[in-house]
């Protein structure tokens, strides 16, 4: 019996340290660049991340001389309107997805901070070229494996 437990172990062990080699792409790593580039060419970019209060939104972080850094919102702002539209039981997805829905790259917003309710107009912009490099090195790092020759 202990013997079995060995082996299921020793197979276990060897199993794990295989996939830990394998990338978690299996793209090649020039292909997931370019549909990262051609992926993010459309979308726009607002310079923020959205949490969720459940319900509700709040700015968990703004990008440093982002769209959203520029128009003035700041970290902690409750998101309670959109273009006209309630917000205030919405979720980080439905927030998105308005976003993406946005066709004049103009945004209406009505966030609460300190308790006290404030308008905030901000373009969307094309992704920044920096922008689009870190996210293509971050997928890179995260998901393919580098090999050097010796």
């Amino acid at each position: 019996m202990l013997q079995v437990s060995k082996a299921i172990a020793v197979a276990l062990l060897a199993a794990i340290a295989a996939s830990a080699a394998e990338p978690l792409c299996r793209n090649p790593a020039q292909e997931c660049e370019r549909e990262i580039r051609q992926m993010l060419a459309g979308r726009r970019y607002y310079g923020m991340q959205v949490g969720d209060l459940k319900p509700g939104l709040v700015v968990e972080a703004v990008v440093e001389n982002g769209p959203a850094a520029r128009a003035g919102l700041k970290k902690g702002d409750q998101i309670v309107g959109i273009n006209g539209k309630s917000f205030a039981d919405s979720t980080p997805r439905k927030f998105k997805e308005a976003i993406t829905k946005v066709t004049s790259g103009r945004l209406f917003l009505i966030v609460i901070r300190r308790g006290s309710y404030k308008k905030i107009e901000m373009r969307l912009e094309p992704y920044p070229r920096d922008q689009v490099n870190q996210i293509i090195a971050q997928h890179l790092a995260q998901a393919h494996t580098v090999t050097v020759d010796r």
